[in-house]
């Protein structure tokens, strides 16, 4: 096997002329360990131990008599020809729709509920929507999705189909309509004019009545004023040596005057 190398050749030749069972096996798990270090790509592939010692058995030429924790392959595997693999042929009248669609048309027609069979099949229209879309990369009327649901359902929903051609599309999900969860529905007005936690709106002018007709509306003014100085906030600031500065009490100027 070239991947290896003709040293590890040479060091399969030896090992098979090594009499000692035991020293035999020792030396070949060492080998294969080798060859471990020489290939560390193919960790990543399935029954990775069990190839190389599959491998150092063919380079053996199937000679090789040790206690390997597999069993030795047979010699009729390397003339052995791969299996053809089987392709799914479904027969399918439009292919870019998919197996998947026939079965969901299968599940809506054993449907007895009318009202869930409508909707079973409103969703499956969208969906071969998306789908034709995906394939076609260009958009389709709504009347060739229908037409294409009417023929690979062999005329078996026809009576729903016809009532989305005249009423349009339901909106709900088959599993809305089956009660497995509550429906959607559109709010009625915009998210952010709602309190968080109550659901209840958020009128501007009652907030806006409130700042104007209550001088405490904001608790922390009265704070912030005494906090810099007193009831006059900033201006106020420092025990009022900061407008007497301007008014001659600290002003350089004035000390000088004097």
């Amino acid at each position: 096997m070239k991947e290896y190398g003709s040293n590890i050749q040479k060091l399969v030749e030896h090992l098979q002329t090594i009499e000692d069972r035991e020293k035999r096996t020792r030396y070949a798990h060492i080998l294969v360990e080798l060859m471990r270090q020489i290939h560390p790509n193919m960790r990543d592939n399935q029954d990775y131990y069990n190839k190389l010692w599959d491998d150092l058995y063919i380079m053996s030429g199937f000679r090789l008599d040790v206690d390997s924790p597999y069993p030795p392959p047979t010699a009729d595997v390397l003339g052995k020809k791969p299996q053809p693999v089987p392709y799914n042929t479904h027969g399918l009248r439009y292919k870019h729709y998919g197996q998947n669609i026939n079965l969901l048309i299968a599940k809506a027609i054993s449907l007895e509920d009318s009202e869930e069979r409508l909707a079973f099949v409103s969703y499956m229209a969208k969906l071969m929507k998306t789908f034709y879309s995906t394939w076609n990369k260009e958009a389709v009327e709504d009347e060739t999705i229908l037409t294409n649901l009417d023929e690979m359902a062999n005329g078996k929903l026809h009576d729903d189909i016809m009532s989305i051609r005249t009423n349009g599309f339901v909106d709900a999900t088959p599993r809305e309509r089956t009660g497995d969860q509550p429906p959607r529905r559109t709010p009625s007005g915009p998210s952010h004019g709602r309190n968080e936690g109550s659901g209840q709106p958020y009128n501007r002018n009652e907030t806006s009545g409130n700042r104007q007709n209550n001088p405490n509306f904001y608790p922390n003014q009265g704070q912030r004023g005494h906090r810099d100085g007193g009831a006059g906030g900033r201006d106020n600031r420092d025990g009022g040596h900061r407008n007497d500065r301007f008014r001659g009490g600290n002003n350089p100027n004035n000390r000088k005057r004097r």
